[in-house]
């Protein structure tokens, strides 16, 4: 049971400069962009990549706080889901291959769980990884432990001005080949993208009730919190240029279901710009909030 006993909606604002944040794999990596508008887009599956990043590696292994969709980069092994809902069941000895389930009902398919064996098996995975309490899960594939929806949800980030994505060509100068031409191999060889500088505006919710049903915590919580204040420092890439937490503006309501709409208190954070012609830094915009209509019930916390 989750000991979290507050809706909390949150502004998470972040920056890049001269690198690309998050590349359009259908767009020939370029950085994803609003076709309409011209301004930048940070997809929420990449966020959430770099806060389970950055619990993988402080983590370490500590019980109930191993992360599912692990990126090989940082945990050095191939990941199956499947095998991992697999071996939750081994876990639980519950056999997949019996005649009959834990409810004494015939077993529709063999190797398959149903009943009350995709409850255990579902309340066992969100205990196990950090990520399925969080952010949830589709793990009804293979063995079957259901579906998790998780406490945390985040939108897209789009950035407050329009981006200019540069394009750059690259050249190699050392051969790999000794059977190929030398100079076939050498020269430019490639472009990479970047953007010059971007501000980006994240919103994000994090629901007690869910919280309850998967077992997310306040210590959870706080690992969360850490996340993102320091998930871009451990996750360092000359691709990504320069990115930063510039700003994580937290509203706590005083009940589960909370006391005020999202978009009202969004609407309460102002982002402006103050220099003149293209910014080119955190310091040529201004973020206020406006605490003159701010409603009751809610308190507001500057986290970074």
């Amino acid at each position: 049971m989750s000991d979290l006993k507050n809706r909390i909606d949150f502004v998470y604002i972040f920056d890049v400069q001269d690198g690309n944040p998050n590349g359009d794999p259908d767009a020939g990596n370029l950085p994803r962009i609003d076709s309409q508008t011209g301004r930048g887009l940070v997809s929420d599956v990449c966020l959430k990549r770099k806060v389970r990043n950055y619990v993988q590696i402080v983590g370490d292994k500590e019980k109930g706080y191993d992360i599912l969709v692990r990126s090989k980069e940082y945990s050095g092994i191939n990941t199956f889901i499947n095998a991992e809902i697999r071996q939750v069941f081994e876990e639980l000895n519950i056999n997949l291959n019996s005649e009959e389930d834990l409810d004494g009902k015939k077993r529709d398919k063999s190797g398959k769980s149903q009943g009350s064996e995709t409850d255990s098996a579902r309340d066992a995975m969100c205990k196990k990884f950090y990520d399925i309490r969080a952010f949830g899960a589709v793990l009804s594939t293979g063995p079957n432990a259901g579906q998790v929806r998780g406490p945390i949800q985040i939108t897209f980030s789009r950035s407050v001005d329009p981006i200019v994505p540069m394009e750059h060509a690259l050249t190699i100068c050392a051969a790999r080949d000794e059977d190929v031409i030398y100079e076939n191999q050498v020269g430019i060889q490639g472009r990479k993208h970047t953007v010059p500088y971007g501000l980006y505006v994240c919103h994000g919710f994090i629901s007690a009730n869910l919280a309850r049903q998967t077992g997310f915590s306040e210590k959870d919580l706080d690992l969360f919190w850490k996340a993102l204040q320091n998930m871009f420092d451990v996750d360092r890439s000359a691709a990504r240029g320069l990115m930063s937490a510039q700003k994580l503006i937290v509203f706590k309501h005083d009940s589960v279901l909370g006391n005020a709409p999202a978009n009202k208190l969004f609407d309460l954070v102002k982002v402006e710009k103050k220099c003149d012609g293209a910014p080119r830094k955190f310091g040529d915009y201004e973020v206020s909030i406006d605490r003159a209509n701010f409603p009751s019930g809610v308190t507001i916390e500057n986290m970074i």
